[in-house]
């Protein structure tokens, strides 16, 4: 039996997860060497700041990307051993998504 603590973490990563805005925030920190400013991920993605900050704020509560205070800016990353790579690749071996 899985504990209740563990059962609310897992129901929070697959809230962050289930959406198409956040999905793609986590897909552009995969393919950045170095974290970027929460501005950088609203021009990106053609949002407004204030709507990106609440996908990362939703993100970073899940714990799967950490926010780093530079100055008086925030900048994003993902959580240090998170592949997203992997999780895609995972969810296509099983039929979930197909790999293209």
């Amino acid at each position: 039996m899985i504990p209740e603590q563990k059962i609310a973490e897992l129901s929070n990563i697959f809230n962050a997860l289930g959406n198409e805005t956040r999905l793609k925030i986590l897909l552009i920190a995969s393919q950045n060497d170095r974290p970027l400013h929460i501005k950088a991920y609203a021009r990106l993605l053609k949002k407004r700041y204030s709507a990106v900050y609440r996908h990362i704020s939703i993100l970073h509560r899940a714990g799967l990307v950490t926010i780093y205070e530079v100055g008086r800016s925030r900048v994003v990353a993902l959580r240090k051993g998170l592949d997203i790579g992997t999780l895609i690749r995972a969810l296509a071996s099983v039929g979930i998504i197909t790999d293209e």
